[in-house]
């Protein structure tokens, strides 16, 4: 990792050193400002290494008054991409080369982010942006991709958060394409959906994985742009709802849900898997997303009618929220 970095719009910097600079100032943007909304608590950040090239800084809040967990943690590894990897990768990058059966040298780096409420009318949130590269012997990019987004997991349906989180994310990437917000909130409706429960995780956002059609010096503005507008409409959510009062049952029903959470992030999200899959990977780091406090409850299910009801009814059909 570098401690010297150029500035994220640096002319003369690597793709991989601007997003670099972006994903560790947006990781003390993003902390900084959920701080200010748990008065006491603050973000721990333990710097860790790998021991097959680079390493990263986990942040982590636990026990607070607005946030019962979260982390916010940047990635940047780089070492040898192993054979088996590069044919699995090879799917959907036709120029990932091997030519010699030795694999490739490759450079990842990303920030991954998940926060827990304490209060069940606060939404939980997930963010990733990440990028990949591998490289050539002579150190130039051989292939390379960005990928990622946001969702929102709310535990009581507010129509009007989501109408606010789906919009903000909507109107910053028509700046760029106004083709990028409809594929990306599908793409994203569609990973996050839990098969055998037959409803989605939450009620999406945006997500993309593999894209590379656009110049990378694009693609950052793009990811930047998507840091601020998840931060802004995030917090705007928090506020609305921190202090609202809830009920032992509300409390309880947020349990259930984050165990929806839990068996989506184990059974099927690619990139936890990935992480487990990596040699030398941290694991602390790759199971910061689940919740301290989850339950299960047999053969549960919402009385008709109930503002739980109405929830679960949303995530079984999912709703084009923005305008």
């Amino acid at each position: 990792m570098s401690s010297s970095l150029p500035d994220f719009n640096s002319p003369n910097a690597s793709i991989r050193e601007r997003m670099e600079a972006l994903i560790r100032e947006k990781q003390q943007k993003i902390t900084s400002s959920l701080e200010s909304l748990d008065s006491g608590f603050k973000f721990k950040f333990d710097q860790w290494d790998r021991p097959n090239g680079g390493g990263g800084l986990s942040s982590v809040i636990e026990n607070g008054t607005t946030f019962e967990k979260g982390g916010v943690n940047i990635s940047v590894v780089y070492g040898n991409l192993p054979p088996q990897a590069v044919e699995k990768m090879r799917a959907d990058h036709k120029n990932l080369g091997d030519a010699n059966g030795n694999g490739v040298k490759f450079f990842a780096c990303g920030l991954s982010m998940v926060i827990h409420p304490r209060n069940p009318h606060v939404p939980t949130t997930h963010l990733n942006y990440r990028y990949f590269e591998t490289w050539n012997p002579d150190g130039t990019p051989q292939t390379w991709w960005f990928g990622g987004g946001s969702d929102l997991t709310p535990y009581y349906l507010y129509e009007e958060d989501a109408k606010l989180f789906h919009q903000a994310h909507k109107d910053s990437l028509d700046k760029f394409d106004t083709k990028l917000y409809p594929e990306w909130k599908a793409w994203c409706d569609k990973y996050f959906w839990i098969p055998h429960r037959n409803e989605g995780r939450g009620v999406g956002g945006i997500f993309f994985d593999d894209f590379d059609v656009k110049d990378p010096n694009e693609i950052l503005k793009i990811v930047e742009s998507m840091f601020d507008s998840w931060l802004d409409a995030y917090m705007t959510i928090v506020n609305r709802r921190k202090d609202t009062a809830y009920t032992e049952e509300q409390k309880q029903w947020q349990l259930v849900r984050r165990g929806r959470y839990v068996e989506f992030n184990l059974v099927y999200d690619r990139g936890t898997k990935f992480g487990l899959q990596t040699p030398g990977s941290r694991i602390e780091s790759i199971l910061m997303s689940l919740p301290t406090n989850v339950s299960w409850v047999y053969n549960q299910s919402p009385e008709e009618g109930s503002e739980e009801a109405k929830l679960v009814k949303v995530l079984q059909h999912p709703i084009d929220w923005a305008v």
